[in-house]
């Protein structure tokens, strides 16, 4: 990507921040999260069946989607390194080192729905003692997202 593409990137990128200015980084959002991806047309294909996301802007090395009030950029892997420097890019098969949790009111029927569109459970679901029942799944690259549903304590 070169400095131009950069530019017109980070431009709208501020066009779709419409949050107040403010400390609280809560009034931040949304603005898109990225993720590195290698493959992604098959992650978009992965997001549009399962979240019915809307690409709202994309080129060579990236796609930003949305879905609900999130926006997640796909990013190529090889273009991370500008935006994290100096912390490395680390590989997918280094571990998990973040999730996103999507709070819904019935596990169950969700984890039917993913499983009848061929999207595979990682674990669960499971009531967890903190009073959340939870399953988990990951996209095509690796990253793990969790749905969860308050139960009450265990």
């Amino acid at each position: 990507m070169n400095a131009a593409d950069f530019g017109r990137r980070e431009r709208i990128y501020a066009e779709m921040a419409t949050a107040p200015k403010s400390r609280d980084l809560r009034a931040a959002l949304p603005f898109p999260a990225f993720r590195t991806y290698l493959d992604i047309a098959a992650s978009k294909a992965f997001y549009a069946k399962v979240f019915a996301a809307e690409t709202i802007w994309e080129d060579d090395v990236s796609s930003v989607l949305k879905f609900g009030g999130l926006l997640i950029n796909l990013l190529d892997a090889s273009q991370a390194p500008a935006l994290v420097a100096p912390m490395p890019v680390g590989p997918s098969a280094a571990g998990l080192r973040a999730m996103l949790t999507i709070r819904v009111t019935d596990v169950d029927a969700v984890c039917f729905a993913l499983r009848g569109i061929g999207v595979d459970l990682l674990k669960g679901p499971i009531d967890r003692p903190w009073g959340r029942r939870t399953a988990s799944f990951a996209d095509p690259s690796g990253h793990v997202w969790e749905i969860a549903q308050l139960i009450g304590r265990t």
